[in-house]
């Protein structure tokens, strides 16, 4: 028996500390795009994702939710993790948690060989500690005295800890990399690495002392295992795929998997990891997408709404693999309307229709194969070889592309032949047509099915055709009188009229303090609650509102508003309020941060733009507020002014 060439791929295991978001999706996609590949290529692979369960961050979520259980909390939200993955049609062949007893016994192993072999000692650190990263930071890594990520001032700690002996095996890692500097992608990323080792490797802290959550030192019951040392463990678990042939992760966690992973594998005596791939980040606005800036995506959502086809389509059409890229709903309907359905989709029906009209659903056996005919057929090889090289380069959004194109070139076939006149023309001429189609349709389905395989493996059904190993994947097999089916895979989706309506994002927050302005008299700055972030806002509200009423207060704010300095002071957004200045809110208490619905608009907008928008005060007694004509709802609860207001009050 031949043994198969293996593939072992990873993600990084996430942060149960909420459900996942857009960026989360995008590297479990990539990965598992790669391991739908290499299946393809005929390889075993071993696609490994899941869960940091051991970490400070999973500690307050609990709490925050009000779990007395720490454990349950992590049950739930591990439930919802492996849904979201099933709904996007992820392949992984395991999910770790870093609760399980598995994971605790290699981590208590690994741990042991790194002190036997003398790499661990007790000792002080004084510095600086970000909660939100659970990492320690240096001066360097700041940008403007803050957390580079989550934009919050680290804390200053003093605490005994236990280290581990990085700088013993910087010049060995910097030698291994020099030596093979292809094993860190992109190029840029693996200067980076380089920089930071030259820059000097310090020794790290491995445990925090006193902590009720996470895996028990063996050497001290005082401390538990720091969450980064005890988590990059979890990639050992498969013992006969170590070592991986790919971690895949993004930019801001380089360093613990490119310097301080190395090094722990070379002190407890395990082989390296071949390769990483380093993608960057995905914004909006040019913002890195998280949960602690408060502008997280749910997937699940928009995989609900355009198919989990059409969303990892997009992800990697849109952005490309290894840069940062810019997410907009807009851009993922445009290219599942005018990509998915207007070319892919209705090439595959109109081949496979007229074939079911005109030859009994069986494919016609071909006529004369013509310039044309061996010319897309010479295309379809070469697209399969290019898309071969991409895949091997990790050049996802490429390879996309090179399928997409063979698919446009096809389109362009089938409309220049005209087999609509052709079948009562010469209908031999229509049968070359048609099977020189189907055939290329076969690969054209193949090179999309890591990309979208629901949508795919159903094309190849009704084409009747199996999925093909690379070494067939560029031949014609469908066979003459092989029986088809029609199918429309896409269909286009209009705009909602919710999303025709406004370019708003309306969200939910609590105003949490208010202030006199130092130059203004009529004007407060006031401090919004939004959940994840805290927004300031200057509004002139002192006419009908003491300081004190306001405070507690549930409010309606405009939150893509662009930032505007009023009187010498920022104003990040703008509460919505009644003429003559009554402030909007929800009949019950809403979660903040919870959007008005249909009002997500993700760009900033000027205050010329938001003037644009009708918003306007209904109804006497029971009042609401009406946007372009539809009411402002938060969970199904309406808004309405907080006192009472003239009807048809104009909002501001």
């Amino acid at each position: 028996m031949i043994e198969l060439k293996k593939f072992y791929i990873t993600t990084p295991i996430y942060y149960v500390n909420d459900v996942p978001h857009i960026g989360h999706a995008y590297t479990t996609i990539a990965s598992d795009i790669l391991a739908r590949w290499n299946r393809i290529l005929g390889k075993k692979v071993f696609f490994l994702t899941g869960l940091d369960e051991n970490s400070a961050k999973t500690v307050q979520a609990a709490r925050e939710r009000g779990f007395a259980d720490i454990k349950k909390y992590t049950d739930e939200m591990a439930k919802k993790w492996a849904h979201a993955w099933k709904i996007l049609n992820i392949s992984n062949d395991d999910f770790i948690r870093t609760t399980e007893p598995r994971h605790r016994k290699n981590v208590i192993k690994f741990f042991k060989g790194v002190y036997k072999k003398g790499d661990i000692y007790k000792g002080k650190y004084e510095g600086l500690y970000c909660d939100d990263c659970e990492a320690f930071l240096t001066e360097s890594d700041m940008v403007d005295g803050r957390c580079p990520l989550h934009k919050k001032e680290p804390r200053h700690i003093i605490e005994d800890n236990y280290f581990f002996r990085l700088s013993k095996y910087q010049g060995k890692i910097l030698k291994l990399y020099e030596k093979n500097k292809g094993c860190i992608l992109p190029e840029s990323r693996m200067n980076e690495v380089l920089s930071f080792i030259r820059a000097g490797v310090k020794d790290i802290s491995i445990s925090r002392p006193k902590k009720e959550w996470g895996i028990q030192l063996p050497i001290d019951k005082n401390h538990v295992i720091w969450v980064w040392f005890d988590a990059l463990i979890n990639y050992l678990l498969p013992e006969k795929f170590w070592p991986a042939d790919l971690h895949v992760m993004a930019k801001d966690i380089l360093r613990f998997h490119c310097i301080i992973w190395p090094g722990m594998l070379l002190s407890a005596g395990y082989r390296l990891p071949k390769r990483y791939f380093v993608h960057g980040f995905m914004t909006i606005n040019g913002q890195k997408i998280s949960k602690s800036l408060g502008n997280a995506i749910d997937p699940v959502s928009l995989a609900e709404k355009y198919s989990a086809d059409a969303l990892r389509y997009f992800l990697f059409r849109e952005l490309p693999f290894g840069a940062d890229g810019d997410f907009s709903e807009e851009s993922l309907l445009e290219r599942r309307n005018s990509e998915l359905a207007d070319n892919f989709s209705n090439l595959f029906y109109r081949a496979t229709y007229f074939t079911e009209k005109n030859f009994h659903g069986k494919v016609p056996k071909p006529g004369r194969i013509g310039k044309e005919e061996r010319g897309l057929q010479k295309a379809a090889k070469k697209a399969v070889n290019e898309y071969s090289r991409c895949m091997e380069k990790y050049d996802l959004s490429n390879a996309l592309k090179i399928a997409m194109n063979l698919s446009s070139e096809t389109n362009k076939y089938f409309q220049g032949k005209k087999p609509w006149e052709t079948i009562k023309t010469k209908k031999s001429d229509c049968a070359t047509t048609l099977y020189t189609a189907i055939n290329t349709l076969r690969i054209i389905s193949t090179l999309l099915y890591p990309y979208m395989p629901y949508s795919s493996e159903k094309a190849l059904e009704l084409l009747n055709a199996k999925q093909a190993r690379f070494k067939d994947l560029s031949k014609f097999t469908i066979k003459p009188g092989q029986k088809i089916k029609a199918e429309i895979l896409f269909k286009k989706m209009e705009k909602s009229e919710e999303e025709k309506q406004s370019k708003l994002n309306l969200k939910i927050g609590t105003i949490i303090s208010v202030e006199d302005h130092p130059d203004a008299e009529k004007l407060y700055v006031i401090h919004v609650d939004l959940g994840s972030e805290t927004r300031q806002i200057v509004a002139g509200l002192k006419a009908n509102y003491k300081k004190e009423e306001l405070e507690g207060k549930q409010v309606v704010m405009v939150t893509n508003l662009e930032p505007k300095e009023l009187r010498g002071i920022e104003s990040q957004g703008m509460l919505l309020a009644a003429e003559p200045g009554i402030i909007l809110s929800p009949g019950e208490k809403v979660e903040n941060g919870t959007n008005l619905l249909g009002f997500n608009y993700d760009r900033l907008i000027s205050f010329k733009e938001f003037q644009d928008n009708d918003i306007h005060v209904i109804g006497g007694h029971d009042q609401a507020v009406l946007c372009n004509g539809k009411k402002l709802k938060a969970q199904n609860i309406l808004i309405s002014p907080e006192r009472p207001v003239k009807n048809g009050a104009k909002v501001l």
